[in-house]
Formats: C-alpha cells, sequence, structure tokens
C-alpha cells in the first residue's frame, strides 16, 4: 500500500507562527523525508465557506494568501500536490453518501464541533454545511486514500470520526477505504502555540498573531507587547515561567546555536530559564532573543514571497495544475466508492444483461 499524506487548511487569511508549529513546518519536513508515496496539501475553500457563505470574496481573496504562504514556507509543488478543494467536485459527492452513514447525535458530540459553534455564536442557528464538516473532511481524507494526516491534537476527534465512517462504509459495502493514521507534531510545544496575549490558541480574531508575511518591524512589537509574568515586577524578582509567552516562544523554535548567536552569556534555554526563576534576567532581555530567533526563521520566508507575490499567474497556474491532479485521484475513488454502492447503473453491463433477460423472459 503507497504512504500517502492529506492535510491543509481553511482560508481565512494569512498563516501564522501557529500553523508553522503545528502543521507547515511538519509538511516540509515529510515532503522533503522521501517517506511518503504522495503528499496533497488543500486549501479547504469549500469548508470556508460554510461559515462564509455571505462573503465568498473574503474566501477568494484569503486562498491566494494560503497560497503563497504555502510556497514561502517551502512546500513544493514538484514534490507536493497543492489543490483548492472546490475544484474537486468528487469531494462533495464522497461527503453525501458520508452522510448516510453517520447520526447526528454523533456529530454534535465531536468535541471540536462543540467548540467552533461556542465560538462563533451560532448556537441554534447553525448552518448544516458547518455542522457536517466533519463528514467533508472524512471525504476530503478518504478520496485520496490517505494513510497519514497530520494535525494539531484539536483535530484528533476529525480523524476519529473519519476512521468510523471508513470501518462503517467497509463493513457495509466491502473493503474499498483506508483508514487513516493521525499524526500528531512532535514537540509538544507545537501541538498548540498560545497567542501574544496568553490565550491559549492563536486566533485571527481575537489579534493575538504573529503572520508569517509580517514586516521585521511588525514582529518586534509583537513580540515586545507579548505576555510574561505579571508578578516579575523587577529584573531582580524571582519569574515564572508557566504562561509566560516568551518562553513558550522560545521551546518552540530556539536551539542551542541561537545562544551562542544572540545571547553567548547562556549555553541553552534552560540555564536562561533557571536564570530567569531564580532572578536577574529581564522580560526584554528574552524577548531581544525571541525577535531574533524569530527574524532569523522569518526573514528567508518573507523574501520567498515577495518572490512569489511578483509572478501570481504562476501560482494560479500551480494550483490549477495541482488541482487537475487531486481531481484525477478522486475521481477513481468515486468510481470505486459507487461501484462498491451499486450505484455504478451504466458501468455495470452484468446488471444490464440481468435485467435484460430478466425483462426478456417476461
Amino acid at each position: 500500500m503507497e504512504k500517502i499524506i492529506l492535510t491543509g487548511d481553511r482560508p481565512t487569511g494569512r498563516l501564522h507562527l501557529g500553523h508553522f508549529v503545528g502543521s507547515l513546518r511538519r509538511r516540509v519536513e515529510l515532503q522533503d523525508s522521501g517517506m511518503f508515496d504522495k503528499i496533497f496539501i488543500m486549501i479547504a475553500d469549500a469548508q470556508a465557506l460554510t461559515d462564509n457563505a455571505d462573503n465568498p470574496e473574503k474566501v477568494r481573496q484569503n486562498v491566494i494568501e494560503v497560497a503563497l504562504d504555502y510556497l514561502s514556507v517551502g512546500i513544493d509543488p514538484a514534490k507536493s500536490t497543492i489543490f483548492i478543494q472546490t475544484q474537486v467536485p468528487e469531494l462533495t459527492e464522497l461527503a453525501f453518501y458520508y452522510m448516510n452513514l453517520v447520526t447526528v447525535s454523533r456529530v454534535q458530540r465531536n468535541p471540536t464541533v462543540k467548540t467552533e459553534i461556542k465560538m462563533r455564536n451560532f448556537e441554534q442557528s447553525i448552518p448544516v454545511g458547518f455542522f457536517c464538516y466533519p463528514v467533508s473532511q472524512a471525504s476530503d481524507i478518504t478520496a485520496f486514500k490517505a494513510t497519514t494526516v497530520p494535525v494539531g491534537e484539536d483535530q484528533a476527534p476529525m480523524i476519529e470520526l473519519t476512521r468510523e465512517i471508513v470501518a462503517r462504509f467497509n463493513n457495509t459495502y466491502g473493503p474499498t477505504l483506508v483508514e487513516p493514521e493521525i499524526m500528531l507534531p512532535e514537540n509538544s510545544v507545537c501541538l498548540r502555540l498560545p497567542g501574544t496575549d496568553g490565550k491559549a490558541k492563536m486566533s485571527k480574531s481575537l489579534g493575538n498573531c504573529i503572520y508569517l508575511s509580517d514586516t521585521s518591524k511588525e514582529v518586534k512589537k509583537k513580540v515586545n507587547s507579548m505576555y510574561t509574568d505579571p508578578l516579575h515586577l523587577t529584573i531582580d524578582s524571582p519569574g515564572h515561567l508557566e504562561g509566560n509567552c516568551p518562553f513558550i516562544y522560545l521551546d518552540a523554535f530556539s536551539n542551542d546555536e541561537h545562544f551562542r548567536k544572540y545571547l553567548p552569556e547562556y549555553a541553552n534555554l534552560q540555564e536562561l530559564k533557571d536564570h530567569y526563576v531564580r532572578g536577574g534576567v529581564g522580560d526584554g532581555t528574552v524577548k531581544k532573543l525571541l525577535y531574533n530567533v524569530l527574524e532569523e526563521l522569518l526573514t528567508p520566508i518573507r523574501e520567498r514571497r515577495k518572490m512569489f507575490e511578483q509572478n501570481i499567474p504562476e501560482v494560479y497556474e500551480i494550483l490549477r495544475k495541482g488541482s487537475e491532479a487531486a481531481r484525477e485521484t478522486a475521481a477513481k475513488t468515486l468510481d470505486e466508492v459507487r461501484d462498491a454502492m451499486k450505484i455504478n447503473y451504466f458501468g455495470d453491463e452484468a446488471l444490464i444483461k440481468e435485467q435484460a433477460k430478466r425483462y426478456s423472459a417476461k
């Protein structure tokens, strides 16, 4: 069996550091590892429309933003197939069939759905499309027979539901679909990067993001405003690490080489942490280090993005070719699903002959 990855993002705006540590960095590593036969990366515009149906232009504009961010971090269209979800209509048909295999109560129990509904204040006015997006995700994953789905921990319930749908389909119609495995970030810090304000999650709506396309000036401003330890009133005061954003970000992004270059009085992050906890290190020192670390990461990303921004038609051509390739793969899976469900009326010669024989005998 081929080893296949399916992953992607909703085009709700520019991508940020939370996306980078949660998925983008790992995608590039997996892409370049040679461990997988195929990698499909989806811009999930259909899912974005489930709660932006009244503003399709917003989604339309954000598709190119996400594509630019993908290319700027190192996603290579020669190694990974980047495609737009709505340009593969087979995904919608698969989702429709899967809806018959899932109950409303099962979707309601999904903790991710519960969180998303509460966050958007949908209450009793939940769009059906949004409510059913976990089923749509199952369609996306199975259409490409993905064996591995790299996601953050908040998406684990989605993969669980996909596995349930696959099992039920195969038990009902015969072995057809592939059951995927989840791949969580290896660095526990990267499971969920907090916002710059200390909130549990980096979120565009909360305005607490550092975007991959932010300028150096914007990054410095955001780092300097980061939530730290409110009890660390003076440099000599003992500091606390829990919930301290600069240290959480350093856990996610720094290495020993950064200390040799930017803060040589410490051999590594643990030494800096120990000194901070004892007292004697100011938040400004920690933030300056973090700024340098992030600039080292983001500068080449910015430069690649500017290069692609100068040739937008080329970016759309990458998306067009990727969408065509993705559709070809999804169409093969859909044909197999139709065969298994006995709804391949015009391609089933045995059925036609059987019915002809049946009625000719009357």
